[in-house]
């Protein structure tokens, strides 16, 4: 069955979104794929960047901690615009289990890992990512539609509205952690 509902997500069958929202049993399926594809994903993403093996291991495993971080907040986010402004009638769970179907076209940043072997490669998939980014994100709003039950044009908003809350969240604790980074490194180089 899970298997059918991933393929109905990468062939945006209709009604997949839907029958998931329904589902409560699907809320944990939905997070396992949240931490798996983001696991993935970063094994590619940080391919060829990390220091050696360990520190590929460690950077995917500290990468995947803070895509579920913001894969929750963002579905925390715009669970909240939906209800607040739209008076959409969803919960929480409805939303993660319909974004994280529809995060599995996520799982396609895997294949970074080939640009690791060869630059030449890299080029070769760069347009197959940035189509299944595009995939990525109508799927995104397609699975946020059912779940809020809205118009078209009130999903677009909720989600986009969502993003740059993300965003500029997201920005903020870079800042943090940086500062905390530089003050963590300027103490232990006066001390050590």
């Amino acid at each position: 069955m899970l298997t059918e509902r991933i393929i109905g997500a990468f062939t945006f069958r209709s009604g997949v979104y839907k029958e998931v929202e329904m589902d409560p049993s699907f809320t944990s399926t939905a997070w396992l794929l949240v931490i798996v594809v983001s696991f993935l994903g970063q094994l590619g993403s940080v391919a060829g960047t990390a220091d050696g093996f360990i520190g590929w291991i460690i950077g995917s495993i500290v990468g995947t901690v803070f895509a579920v971080i913001g894969f929750a907040f963002g579905a925390f986010i715009i669970n909240w615009i939906g209800r607040s402004v739209f008076q959409a009638d969803v919960t929480f769970e409805e939303l993660v289990r319909t974004l994280g179907l529809a995060y599995v076209w996520r799982v396609v940043g895997f294949l970074a890992i080939i640009g690791a072997v060869s630059g030449a490669l890299s080029c070769l998939l760069a347009p197959i990512q940035l189509i299944a980014f595009v995939a990525y994100l109508v799927a995104w709003f397609v699975a946020a539609r059912e779940a809020l039950d809205l118009g078209w044009g009130e999903t677009i908003l909720t989600v986009i509205l969502g993003w740059v809350v993300t965003l500029i969240i997201s920005i903020i604790a870079g800042f943090i952690l940086a500062a905390i980074g530089l003050t963590t490194g300027a103490a232990f180089g006066l001390f050590g």
